[in-house]
């Protein structure tokens, strides 16, 4: 508070001592407060003046402390949906092993039976096609020869009967090993996927309880603030609720302005790029108006006009988004009327006609890689804690103009909101 501020609380306070004085004083006296109550008037008009900076700084905090709370809720729902993906994708494999085993120990039964049948053949018709009996039989040397002959065709044949039998028990027995490990991975990844939704159900219950603490941490705070600036708590709240919203526009427009920063230099890199291989003897092609983003870390910011969708889907998937505005979240839901955030994307495009998995990390990894620069209406748009697409936990869908459909966190349902609304997304991708 500015000095003036403190003077100002100090007189009011040594107007009340010397009222008081004046009161108790005999008639016809005049008693002023002393030097030192003047000092501890203003001393307690000072404390006055830290107590309301701090309370502030408390409350900033405080939602600060909330956002790291759902963050990190956020992030325990999207491991969770990431376990629940790998143990999808491992049960599908262990079904194909062991569909393969199946097939493999079929054919290795086939091959037994027939080098068995081979066998019996063979000891019948041995006394027959021995060498003693073809030279005792034979009626001169041709006939011999055709006796040998008949002789080792059988044998080849044996050969080749036992040759399949051996490596049809061979694949049978691999193929029954394949399944092994296919069931045990999936068993394992089950597990996983429990602790994972154990994680999540303890990080969504601590992010509530931490809202709620949070909440009445706040009310505690205001009310302490309106005492201190003497004017009544439902103005301190108003007051309140106007400097965050206040806040919150405020970064918006930074990060707003940040990104069109990052998408002129972007431009005048190309430019530049493009006037310098123009002015090269070599004919390489020119670099597209649209380059290949580097998917680690795309920046840029949306175009101030959206281009078209080009495809009707798209339109699908933004409707069905739009239809879900006002449903709450609930982590790991997809529907028909709860939501988390790759839930939600996932159920919007299949609306418009792409299969997209449950988990944000999947869907980008599946996706098309674009900047911030490309975005059009249907794209997706991610928040990670790193430069790595691993590290993302948050998916929304773009439908023009900087805005996005999401589904934010566990105590706010389906909306409609810049996508600056919080931190700028990161990473960008086109189902």
């Amino acid at each position: 508070m500015h000095r003036v501020g403190v003077t100002a609380i100090a007189l009011s306070l040594v107007t009340g001592l010397g009222g008081f004085a004046a009161a108790t004083a005999a008639p016809g006296h005049h008693v002023y407060p002393s030097k030192q109550q003047v000092n501890e008037a203003r001393h307690r008009a000072a404390d006055a003046a830290d107590d309301v900076a701090g309370i502030k700084a408390q409350l900033v905090q405080a939602d600060l402390d909330a956002q790291a709370a759902a963050t990190t809720a956020e992030q325990a729902a999207e491991r969770y949906n990431g376990a629940r993906w790998a143990l999808q994708q491992a049960r599908r494999d262990a079904r194909v092993a062991e569909r393969h085993s199946r097939i493999a120990s079929s054919d290795a039964r086939h091959q037994k039976h027939a080098y068995a049948a081979t066998v019996v053949a063979s000891y019948e018709m041995g006394p027959s096609l021995s060498p003693i009996s073809a030279l005792q039989s034979s009626d001169g040397l041709n006939d011999v020869v055709d006796s040998m002959s008949t002789l080792q065709n059988a044998q080849n044949a044996m050969d080749q009967v036992y040759d399949s039998y051996s490596a049809s028990s061979t694949l049978a027995g691999v193929a029954s090993d394949q399944a092994d490990t296919a069931r045990a991975t999936a068993a394992d990844l089950a597990a996983k996927a429990r602790s994972a939704r154990d994680a999540a159900t303890s990080a969504a219950a601590a992010a509530q309880q931490a809202s709620q603490d949070i909440a009445a941490r706040k009310n505690h705070l205001i009310h302490r603030l309106a005492a201190l600036q003497h004017t009544s708590v439902s103005l301190a709240q108003k007051r309140q609720a106007g400097i965050e919203q206040a806040a919150r526009e405020a970064a918006q427009r930074a990060a707003e302005k940040k990104a069109r920063q990052e998408a002129a230099e972007k431009a005048r890199e190309q430019a530049q790029q493009q006037a310098q291989q123009s002015q090269s003897p070599d004919p390489s092609p020119s670099p597209s108006s649209d380059p290949t983003p580097d998917p680690s870390g795309p920046t840029g910011a949306p175009p101030s006009a959206d281009p078209p969708a080009p495809a009707s889907g798209v339109a699908r998937a933004i409707a069905f988004a739009r239809s879900q505005i006002g449903d709450p979240y609930v982590w790991g839901a997809a529907g028909p009327s709860a939501w988390d955030c790759s839930g939600l994307t996932m159920g919007a495009w299949r609306a418009g006609g792409i299969s997209l998995p449950h988990y944000s990390v999947a869907q980008y990894s599946q996706s098309t890689p674009i900047s911030m620069s490309s975005l059009r209406p249907g794209d997706l748009v991610f928040w990670g804690s790193s430069s790595s697409p691993s590290s993302i936990y948050h998916v929304a869908l773009y439908v023009g103009n900087g805005m996005i459909i999401q589904a934010p966190r566990t105590g706010r349902d389906v909306e409609e909101v810049s996508m600056y609304y919080w931190i700028t997304p990161n990473f960008f991708a086109r189902p």
